[in-house]
């Protein structure tokens, strides 16, 4: 029995250790953290120009389908002029062998109903002719868009890329290292870090003393409580945040 408690002895973690891995344990998570907010901003950035480019794509097929039917709009018009041309051609010429003036002026008011078509198509060639152009103008803008938004795209792809490659070595030696800080930290109190640490929005669980206020959410601490802390002799919580507050210069 004397034996097994000595090899207790050899092997106890004292608080201020328990305190320094926790303190270390809070750095290396942190810095996990930001790489993966890092890399995970990208992937945001290309979904947005990637939802970006088919919403110009649609956009920009509508705006070609709509100039298409300007363009048939304005062929159909001139069609309809020279089929005019063509009454009008006829019209004139039954003129000459008409047999009395009713049916003279019955040809001269077809012939100017025809001349009254073609003043109407070419009224609204103009029209379509005009759409058309600034369709076409829509249509330039929003290629050059899309092609910068393009260029946009390969470039983020290949940032998240070369950030996703550069960043999986560097988070996976942290996670080793975490988790070998966090064998010298009994499951309990490594399981209200973890549990602080999903319920604090920027991901601290352990912060220090900053200008006789907690690290995390700046409330004062009493005198005391900083002896308390500053003794590493026991566990401090801040009593506002339900953070672990560990001595500043722990940290050094």
């Amino acid at each position: 029995m004397a034996k097994a408690k000595a090899q207790t002895e050899v092997i106890e973690v004292s608080i201020e250790e328990k305190l320094k891995a926790l303190n270390n344990l809070q750095s290396v998570d942190s810095q996990i953290d930001r790489i993966k907010t890092l890399r995970g901003e990208l992937p945001l950035e290309v979904q947005d120009l990637e939802d970006e480019i088919v919403g110009l794509q649609t956009r920009l097929s509508k705006f070609e389908e709509e100039c298409k039917e300007f363009e048939k709009s304005v062929t159909g018009k001139k069609a309809e002029i020279k089929q005019a041309e063509v009454q009008i051609k006829k019209y004139t010429e039954q003129q000459n062998n008409v047999r009395n003036n009713r049916e003279y002026d019955a040809l001269s008011k077809e012939i100017e109903f025809q001349q009254l078509e073609i003043q109407l198509c070419e009224k609204r060639i103009r029209e379509f002719t005009l759409q058309v152009n600034e369709k076409k103008e829509e249509i330039e803008k929003a290629r050059n868009i899309l092609d910068e938004r393009k260029k946009d795209l390969d470039l983020k792809l290949s940032e998240l890329k070369e950030i996703t490659e550069e960043t999986q070595k560097e988070e996976d030696q942290l996670k080793n290292k975490s988790v070998e800080l966090e064998k010298v930290i009994d499951p309990r109190l490594l399981s209200a870090y973890s549990r602080i640490r999903s319920n604090a929005r920027n991901g601290l669980a352990v912060v220090g003393v900053e200008r006789d206020a907690c690290g995390g959410c700046f409330n004062k601490i009493p005198p005391q409580r900083q002896m308390e802390i500053k003794s590493r002799k026991k566990i401090i919580v801040c009593e506002y945040c339900g953070r672990i507050i560990v001595d500043p210069d722990i940290i050094k």
